[in-house]
């Protein structure tokens, strides 16, 4: 009976043992994933990604974290690079755009196969991934409208910009726009040799001296 008993407490100690050793060797391969990152982990026939935390096996598995949180893309355009409106006046414009990666399986996996984990994280490769595109549709709005309606329509200028770009990005999501600047390019910074600039130059007199003589006409009654 003793040696039954004494049989029963080893097993029950070598049990112990298994669990706990199994306890922390996966405490030890447990990959937590922090907020606004993902895990992506390559396994011998499949892809997992995971945005909480997943157990990562040496050799068997490779392990990459991609950073899915909000970026910011800036197009700064100002001087004789400024935006042309649609009446050649133009335009110092300074805008800001929120991207990001789509929160789900199908994009963090799209995104990681076009351009990798760590230009997906990288803000400066980001910029130049999207910079392009973001220009263009903004030159492409900008030129549907007058200088005018460009400033006082700013929220339907950044609505029009973000239908343009459009939100599904190839694994990215554009969340929003702001127009952090813009104002009238100086005229002494326009190139008079240049057709565009020359007839914003015109109309930007034009609209100059209708206002001279308004204001003229008000002092005067």
């Amino acid at each position: 009976m003793d040696a039954i008993s004494l049989g029963v407490g080893v097993l029950i100690a070598v049990v112990l043992l298994i669990v706990i050793t199994l306890v922390f060797v996966v405490t030890r391969l447990f990959r937590k994933v922090e907020q606004g990152k993902a895990l992506i982990i390559s396994k011998t026939k499949k892809v997992d990604v995971t945005f909480t935390g997943a157990v990562v096996l040496p050799v068997l598995h490779k392990a990459e974290t991609m950073d899915i949180s909000v970026k910011t893309i800036e197009i700064r355009r100002t001087g004789r690079e400024g935006l042309i409106c649609q009446d050649n006046i133009r335009a110092d414009i300074h805008i800001t755009f929120f991207v990001r990666v789509n929160k789900t399986v199908e994009d963090v996996i799209k995104v990681a196969q076009s351009i990798g984990t760590e230009r997906a994280s990288d803000k400066v490769s980001i910029q130049e991934f999207f910079v392009a595109k973001f220009s263009e549709a903004v030159k492409t709005v900008g030129k549907q409208l007058d200088f005018v309606d460009l400033y006082t329509k700013r929220e339907e200028f950044r609505d029009r910009i973000i239908r343009v770009i459009g939100t599904d990005l190839n694994g990215y999501h554009l969340d929003d726009a702001a127009i952090d600047f813009l104002e009238q390019t100086p005229m002494v910074q326009l190139d008079g040799a240049n057709i565009l600039d020359a007839q914003g130059i015109r109309k930007i007199t034009e609209l100059t001296a209708i206002e001279h003589v308004r204001t003229n006409e008000f002092q005067r009654t």
